[in-house]
């Protein structure tokens, strides 16, 4: 039985071809997922290992802790006292202590070099022979002078530095101007991640990222023969365990290695759903293939019946075409997978994010994964035929009568669709009803009905391609009712086909649109509560703006109104409020500020304005007095002076005039600062706060639309991903299609052979053949498209309350281009089927059993 089902695999080469590829497509997904990531994994493990070889132990500041008032206490650091008291511990052989934080530098035309998450600062720490361990320096030396600064060797080749250049480099503050004295090569994880990296003298270092003589860590080197466990034992009671932390170096290189897998982790996941995406699409190819092979092989079945198979051998036979077929698409889709994951490290490579050198991982459970996915995948789609195989009688086989479903079994199908679609839609607007806490909810819903449609889909085919009928008949005539007849003629195999693409359409329409109403609620934020000509932010987002940026600005010719937005907090009662530290005189000039009640002018006075939702919430009204507790654990008394609309995502529910909030507060976090120059929005007005900012490189001047186009860009990134790995579950969708349509002319071969005799001409054969595809494409489209479309307006609900002027907009031009697709879809799908239909001799048609 074995060596007939082998055979059999090789009998139908085309069937095998397209049961291959989209198995091997979501295998191939799978595989290259899980060696890319064990791939970069252990490189960033590699490199964070190596980059603490030499370190023996290692001491971690956090920084000042809190009284339960509010109040820092501690250091801010490892004092040089406490660097010392280690130095002189026994087996200690050398200690570095380190600083760092943001530092940027500009090329020869001041744009900033490096990713801006990434650029990094840092301190030049030799030891006892006069050499800094982390770093290899290939020219000059490392920085010892307050004006000298070293560069890491790829971002001194970007910018065309060699050693003696004047190097302007920007932290949060002014930039200012130092002289190369080195380059040097490091495996810091900074720059490999396509940053840079700029070694400053220690003294510098402090001042700038931290207080004269305090370190954020140190590195601690044993003397030959010391042990680090002991070392560790020493150096503990040395140091204060409620702001910092000692450890191996081998603790903090595992520890990092398990960071980066945590890291890995959410990536992997979401490329591994993408790919289940891929394979659950191709259950349906494949049950539609073994359908058809079954049908096909009818009397052979029987033949074998009759010779003394029992329908468990038949079965089983059925069953091992399902084993080769899943094992060869297993073999192919790892090695694809491989070559995926290689594609994946070059493009890394190509977009700046640099992947540290290290050997392609193939894990052996990749390889079992790939196997038990291929093998699985398409032995339980198989299934289902092979146990219908096992209950043809063989004289119904001999005679080659197909049996179709009973009415019973689709009345039976039914009910259970419509209980799982009910109870999917009741999940569904149960977590609307959640708000914001929900969308797992959602998430569960959508799931039950995507199941329930898939089983309504015979249900559904029959009232929906009935009523495009009329249509079809009077723009194509004959082959366009015929087409429609045959597209409700096995209501199973078209529900099994629409399927596929209804599931990938569903997805892709619903991240449409909810990708699409999010870029129109930005916009609208940026026309309507934004006012200010420009935002002024760290590049790349990330970081604080000094003080002095908005003290700079202020003073700038042709400068109308500045005002930070500097994120504090204060406590009232026994819980903490997020407040927004502003310019009373500026802040109504650069947000359009809706008032309810009181007045803006008031936070001039010392007072304090309150988001109206927050305001009804704590039952606060103009002139209600406040005792809050800042952050240095100082109280006040704040008195209501307005209430005002939420603007959520530009201001905090508590607002303050910025010099208080800056008065309890060491070091304010300030991510933007909001300007309106007296030319308003121009190329010429904007240079001139470039200018006036020193043309830093570490810094963004955005127009609105830049700020458009940033948060617009991220969404359409996000969608464009979307579409390109949904795209696969699309290319296994038209599979899906052409094997319904071969199904569907080899059992209607005598049928084709009589409607030839009869005149239907070999180009309306074809268009008949064409019509049924993009009816059933279509069926398939539109139902995914109205599901998402439902899907999206349930998930965008949750989010009305965090994201402000959210209304659902339907892309009607990318709904279009979606249904469109899927007529494409549907003529490219019946090509083969069609010549095949029109190329039958009509005699030996008609002779047909």
């Amino acid at each position: 039985m074995f060596r007939t089902a082998l055979r059999n695999v090789l009998a139908h080469k085309a069937r095998l071809l397209m049961t291959v590829l989209a198995v091997t497509l979501g295998v191939a997904f799978v595989s290259g997922t899980l060696v890319f990531t064990d791939t970069l994994g252990k490189a960033l493990s590699g490199q964070s290992a190596k980059s603490y070889s030499g370190v023996a132990v290692s001491v971690t500041s956090y920084g000042q802790a809190r009284s339960e008032e509010g109040r820092k206490e501690g250091d801010p650091g490892i004092s040089q006292q406490t660097l010392d008291k280690v130095k002189a511990v026994k087996g200690v052989g050398s200690v570095s202590g380190r600083v760092s934080g943001f530092a940027g530098v500009g090329d020869e035309n001041g744009k900033l070099i490096g990713t801006g998450w990434a650029n990094k600062g840092s301190n030049y720490a030799p030891v006892k022979d006069g050499k800094d361990p982390r770093y290899t320096f290939t020219d000059g030396t490392g920085p010892v002078k307050d004006d000298q600064v070293a560069l890491d060797k790829e971002t001194a080749a970007k910018g065309g530095y060699t050693t003696g250049d004047k190097v302007r480099v920007a932290t949060n503050g002014p930039v200012r101007e130092f002289t190369l004295a080195g380059v040097f090569t490091t495996e810091d994880g900074a720059v490999n991640a396509g940053g840079s990296l700029v070694l400053f003298d220690t003294k510098v270092a402090q001042e700038l990222y931290l207080q004269p003589g305090f370190y954020d860590e140190l590195s601690v080197a044993a003397a030959p023969g010391a042990s680090a466990d002991r070392l560790l034992a020493d150096i503990k009671p040395l140091v204060d365990g409620k702001t910092t932390k000692a450890q191996t170096g081998a603790a903090l290189a595992a520890q990092q290695a398990k960071d980066i897998e945590k890291g890995m982790s959410s990536m992997s996941n979401m490329l591994l759903a993408f790919a289940g995406i891929s394979l659950f699409v191709g259950v349906f190819l494949i049950y539609n293939t073994f359908t058809m092979l079954v049908a096909q092989r009818t009397k052979e079945l029987a033949l074998l019946r009759a010779v003394g198979a029992n329908r468990g051998q038949v079965m089983r036979s059925v069953l091992a075409e399902a084993l080769v077929v899943g094992a060869l698409s297993a073999a192919i889709g790892l090695a694809a997978g491989v070559g995926l994951a290689v594609g994946m490290r070059s493009l890394m490579d190509t977009i700046g994010a640099k992947i540290p050198a290290g050997d392609l991982v193939v894990a052996p459970g990749t390889i079992i994964a790939a196997l038990v996915i291929g093998v699985l995948v398409t032995t339980v789609a198989a299934l289902l035929p092979a146990w219908r195989t096992g209950r043809i009688a063989p004289v119904a086989a001999m005679g080659s009568a197909h049996l179709p479903a009973s009415a019973k079994s689709l009345v039976v199908r039914n009910v259970i669709g419509s209980v799982i679609s009910l109870a999917g839609i009741g999940v569904v607007f149960l977590g609307v009803s959640m708000g914001g806490d929900g969308r797992m909810v959602i998430g569960g819903g959508a799931f039950l009905m995507l199941v329930g449609m898939i089983v309504l889909l015979p249900l559904l085919s029959r009232p929906v391609i009935a009523a495009v009928r009329p249509a079809l008949q009077k723009v194509f005539g004959v082959p366009g009712k015929l087409a429609a007849q045959n597209a409700v003629r096995n209501p199973r195999r078209t529900a099994v086909t629409a399927a596929s693409l209804a599931i990938g359409l569903t997805l892709v329409t619903t991240m449409s649109v909810l990708g699409v109403t999010m870029g129109k609620a930005i916009d609208r934020m940026s026309t309507d509560k934004l006012k200010a000509d420009y935002k002024v932010t760290m590049s790349g987002g990330v970081g604080s703006l000094d003080k002095s940026v908005a003290e700079t600005l202020a003073k700038a010719p042709g400068v109308k109104a500045v005002s930070p937005q500097a994120a504090g907090y204060f406590k009232i009662g026994d819980n903490f409020h997020a407040a927004s530290g502003v310019n009373p005189a500026a802040i109504g000039q650069v947000l359009n500020i809706k008032v309810v009640s009181g007045s803006l002018d008031s936070l001039g006075k010392g007072e304090v304005a309150v988001a109206e939702k927050t305001a009804k919430k704590q039952n606060l009204t103009v002139g209600s007095a406040l005792q809050a507790q800042f952050e240095d654990g100082e109280k006040a008394a704040l008195k209501v002076g307005a209430v005002y609309e939420d603007l959520d995502g530009l201001l905090s529910p508590y607002v303050i005039d910025n010099k208080i909030l800056a008065a309890h507060t060491d070091q304010q976090f300030i991510p933007e600062v909001y300007v309106n120059t007296t030319g308003g929005q121009s190329k010429a007005s904007q240079q001139a706060v470039i200018d006036a900012l020193g043309k830093n490189p570490a810094m963004t001047v955005a127009t609105q639309q830049d700020m458009r186009n940033e948060m617009g860009g991220l969404i359409n990134t996000m969608l464009n991903i979307m579409y390109g790995l949904l795209g696969m579950a699309l290319i296994i969708s038209v599979l899906g299609v052409v094997n319904t349509l071969a199904m569907s002319v080899f059992e209607r071969t005598q049928e084709i052979g009589m409607l030839r005799a009869i005149g239907l001409d070999r180009a309306r054969v074809k268009n008949m053949i064409r019509l049924e595809s993009v009816v059933i494409s279509l069926f398939g489209a539109v139902l995914g498209v109205g599901i998402g479309v439902f899907l999206a307006w349930a998930v965008g609900s949750t989010l009305t309350k965090s994201v402000p002027n959210y209304e659902l907009v339907l892309p009607y031009d990318r709904i279009g281009v979606f249904l469109l697709l899927a007529a494409v879809v549907g003529v490219l799908a019946a090509m083969w089927p069609a010549r095949s239909a029109a190329r039958l001799n009509m005699l030996t048609a008609i002779k047909t059993e």
